[in-house]
């Protein structure tokens, strides 16, 4: 009887975790929900179709209707906010691209589109766009997550402070080992700040923000278990930050906030990716963090 206590508890178990990560039908890589371009996902509180992905100049654009799930029905959450959610290219690309869904076209204004907007916060519908990216044929679809949607006790955050940047990371706290690559750091005006600059009194006054390059690292096999246990892949916050269009540009393209979720045919994760800290520059400079969360995610390819 005890033995059967215990399978029980299992096969309970079980179910939960099949009914937190969805159909078996629309099960993705790295613990993402997966589906064609042109179907519909629940991700977010949101009922999303993407479609007719398409390329325009160095651009990937994508059409998006969006509408709020009922809230309140079973299994539904309150609904990410639309100006956080995040769109990002799925492939074997050089380097990862993601641009807010709202937003994202500000700088493709030589495109005749109509980009999405959140003049009606419960549906979103219009044009999405993601580059400049050259090489356009490593694409094989895109994903969407929020950066304010973050599992229950996965977060692990390190301190990233200049001159220094992040020092190499455990690979035990989350399956993947990060490192800084570059660390650059700039007042608003744009001059940068050498090393030296510490010893200057005057030197951090103000507003300023800093360029992290991060190498992100770890075993397929791991990542792909923790994720489907966690209900979720990983992202890698920076703060602290502000809302576009920031500090710089460069803030703008790289971003704060990155999902890792690498071509699933790749037997490592191996991501070199540029981050921005932002604000004001003791905090941005010398008081900045790097933090890596479980998160949910939805992912469209073309095929």
């Amino acid at each position: 009887m005890r033995w059967l206590g215990k399978a029980a508890a299992v096969l309970v178990a079980a179910a939960v975790v099949a009914g937190c990560s969805g159909s078996d039908d629309q099960r993705g890589p790295w613990g993402a929900q997966q589906a064609v371009i042109g179907e519909s996902l629940s991700i977010l509180g949101w009922n999303v179709s993407v479609s007719n992905l398409r390329f325009e100049g160095d651009r990937v654009l994508i059409d998006v209707d969006a509408a709020v799930a009922e809230e309140g029905a079973q299994g539904v959450a309150e609904h990410a906010a639309p100006e956080s959610l995040r769109f990002g290219l799925y492939g074997a690309l050089a380097h990862p691209i993601e641009a807010d869904a709202v937003g994202g076209c500000a700088s493709a204004t030589d495109l005749s589109l109509r980009p999405i907007t959140a003049a009606d916060p419960q549906h979103l519908s219009g044009t999405a766009c993601l580059g400049p990216l050259r090489d356009q044929s490593q694409v094989r679809g895109v994903y969407l997550y929020s950066p304010q949607d973050r599992i229950p006790r996965t977060t692990v955050a390190y301190a990233a402070a200049f001159p220094v940047g992040l020092a190499s990371t455990n690979a035990t706290d989350t399956g993947l080992a990060l490192r800084s690559t570059s660390v650059d750091a700039f007042r608003a005006d744009g001059s940068q700040l050498a090393p030296e600059a510490l010893g200057d009194p005057e030197a951090f006054t103000g507003d300023g923000y800093m360029l992290l390059g991060l190498s992100i690292d770890g075993p397929a096999q791991r990542y792909e278990d923790d994720a489907v246990a966690r209900g979720g892949p990983l992202m890698v916050l920076t703060a602290p930050t502000l809302p576009a269009p920031g500090l710089s540009h460069a803030c703008s393209v790289y971003g704060s906030s990155l999902l890792i979720l690498p071509d699933s045919a790749r037997d490592a994760v191996s991501i070199r990716a540029s981050m921005c800290t932002q604000g004001e520059i003791n905090a941005a400079l010398l008081y900045p963090s790097v933090s890596v969360v479980g998160t949910h995610a939805a992912l469209w390819t073309t095929k």
